[in-house]
């Protein structure tokens, strides 16, 4: 079962899918979970998905993917994905740390891939983007002075920012604000795979039954949770314009419990 976008700060998805179908082992029968070979963007991903050439894709939803592709409308990340922390050049902190939610919209420009599902909900709510076609560029951009910030997931930025400390020692996470929008991830499979989808759907249904998705999901996330629990950052929330009409908001109740209170 080939399966997209691979790499270390998804594992976890293709971690959850696989628990996913071991709960439902009789009807998906044996299986082997194998990344796609090449490195793709994300839109040639679903092209490949179109194909048949990639079974599961793990992205964020917009109209657009869900006339293409079939989610399976389990939000697989909690929304921890929605909660955008900033990436940027250390020198900058105290600077940012003063700017009010006015400020960050007049006066910072954010880096973006362009074919990110986030981008048209960063535009809409008023923040100037420039955009890059490759997620490693972004990193040299922002470091060249480019561009002032780079909004991650609150499960992404720290991993990504270690990974890089050699090549980009200069970069660093913001540590006064954040921002929050509604942004569900879903593994997705062929429009014609109703049958993948139900069994993957069974498979995550049943994992949040007996607790496993939760244990997975806290085992991957801890780091990301006793942070957030400790850490006094200005939430500035943002409205997600491209979600489809009836989508569910995620239930962020495993990570922020006290979100409610800020919305």
């Amino acid at each position: 079962m080939r399966y997209f976008p691979s790499g270390p700060i998804y594992e976890y998805r293709w971690k959850l899918l696989e628990l996913a179908l071991a709960h439902v082992k009789a009807d998906a029968g044996e299986f082997r979970l194998e990344p796609y070979a090449e490195e793709v963007t994300q839109n040639r991903g679903m092209l490949l998905l179109q194909s048949g050439a990639i079974d599961v894709i793990a992205l964020g939803t917009n109209d657009e993917r869900e006339s293409r592709m079939r989610p399976i409308k389990i939000d697989i990340l909690r929304g921890i994905v929605g909660f955008r922390l900033f990436v940027i050049r250390a020198a900058d902190q105290g600077r940012i740390a003063q700017m009010d939610e006015r400020s960050l919209r007049k006066q910072l420009t954010f880096g973006l891939n362009s074919q990110w599902a986030d981008l048209p909900i960063m535009r809409a709510n008023g923040f100037s983007v420039i955009t890059s076609s490759t997620y490693e560029n972004l990193f040299e951009m922002l470091s060249a002075a480019r561009f002032d910030a780079f909004p991650r997931g609150l499960n992404e930025a720290r991993r990504e920012l270690d990974e890089r400390k050699q090549i980009y020692p200069k970069l660093a996470i913001e540590q006064s604000k954040a921002l929050y929008f509604p942004y569900p991830i879903y593994f997705w499979v062929h429009k014609d795979n109703v049958a993948l989808a139900k069994t993957i759907e069974r498979g995550l249904q049943l994992s949040l039954a007996d607790g496993s998705f939760r244990k997975l999901f806290e085992s991957y996330h801890a780091i990301e949770i006793a942070t957030i629990r400790k850490e006094k950052r200005q939430v500035i929330l943002l409205d997600n314009p491209v979600l489809p009409a009836g989508t569910a908001k995620p239930e962020t109740s495993w990570w922020w419990p006290d979100a409610a209170s800020r919305r």
